[in-house]
């Protein structure tokens, strides 16, 4: 993975995470910069309902970064944090656009976390990092895993912090993580991507 000045150069940070993640991004959007110039994308496990608004006015209370879902053809700005909507697939496109996609779900779950991570991974390849976090099941692995193929550099919650550990705990198990964090780390990471939009 590629550095500069001892901080990584990544222009996509991919999260993902299910039971227990919410509390994380929760906790880690207040401590986040209000200049960020990478991009975010959040990939949560949630159903299909009619309150996604009500989510999305959550975490935007939390941060000064503008926070939406993500929206079909929606080209990836700089120091958005983009939320996969509730039972659509988020794939990222070659044109760094965003695509939804409702075919099959993938380890029971769509949005899944894989597919965002693995699509991410084919186009910002070394520039990308990729963070998984509390969950129950093992959406997340393969992505990580095309993430590192690639050159990008992954980061799976410290499952001594995390509400429900068997998702970071397994990833860490196959070996496909870089860094073992904790929520305060992860912002702090974050904080410290360099991109090529500065």
């Amino acid at each position: 993975m590629k550095r500069y000045g001892g901080n990584m150069i990544a222009d996509l940070i991919t999260i993902g995470g299910s039971a227990g993640s919410l509390q994380v991004i929760l906790e880690i959007l207040p401590k986040l910069r209000s200049d960020l110039s990478v991009s975010i994308i959040v990939v949560f496990h949630r159903k299909s309902a009619p309150n996604s608004e009500m989510l999305i006015n959550l975490l935007a209370l939390k941060t000064t970064l503008t926070i939406k879902e993500a929206e079909d053809k929606e080209k990836i700005k700089p120091g958005v944090v983009y939320i996969a909507p509730a039972d659509y697939h988020l794939f990222i496109e070659k044109d760094h656009s965003l695509s939804l996609d409702a075919s099959e779900k993938v380890n029971f779950s769509r949005p899944s976390i894989d597919l965002t991570f693995i699509t991410a991974a084919d186009v910002y390849q070394n520039r990308m990092v990729g963070v998984l976090l509390s969950g129950a099941n093992s959406d997340g692995i393969r992505g990580l895993e095309a993430i590192q193929s690639q050159g990008g550099y992954c980061i799976a919650q410290d499952p001594l912090s995390s509400q429900v550990p068997y998702m970071p705990a397994k990833a860490i198990s196959k070996k496909v993580v870089d860094t073992i964090a904790t929520p305060s780390e992860i912002a702090l990471f974050i904080n410290n991507c360099k991109t090529t939009f500065q």
